[in-house]
């Protein structure tokens, strides 16, 4: 079964160059445009026994911004795990995400490709856990 990544990011150009790199990591990505989607979105796939395994996460959105979207997540689920992928990366920002609960938070001048490579390391490691 194809582990599920939820994207949370309001630029489609985003949404859809994520979904590029980590294409060849054999994931199922759902969208969301705003942190009040991604909520929605994510309580949704958990009843239906579908929890994604990862959440990337936008800080500045429409609405709730990404971090009150973390802490929304958290609350709903502790266990979520949630990186920050933001160009919004200086140490306040990033400290404040990882306060509301985000694991890591990734600066967008790490490229696409670090991105891939911290989020496939993510999942192997949580697949070991699994076993």
């Amino acid at each position: 079964m194809k582990k599920e990544i939820l994207v949370v990011d309001d630029e489609d150009s985003i949404q859809e160059l994520i979904k590029v790199y980590l294409s060849p990591l054999n994931v199922r990505i759902h969208s969301a445009f705003t942190g009040e989607d991604a909520v929605k979105m994510y309580e949704e796939m958990m009843y239906r026994g579908r929890k994604p395994s990862i959440v990337i996460m936008d800080l500045k959105l429409p609405g709730i911004d990404g971090i009150e979207a973390i802490k929304r997540l958290k609350d709903l689920d502790p266990g979520a795990n949630i990186y920050g992928f933001t160009a919004f990366s200086n140490s306040v920002w990033a400290s404040k995400m990882l306060r509301a609960g985000a694991r890591k938070v990734i600066p967008r001048s790490m490229g696409f490709n670090g991105l891939k490579e911290i989020i496939q390391k993510s999942l192997s490691e949580r697949m070991v856990v699994m076993h």
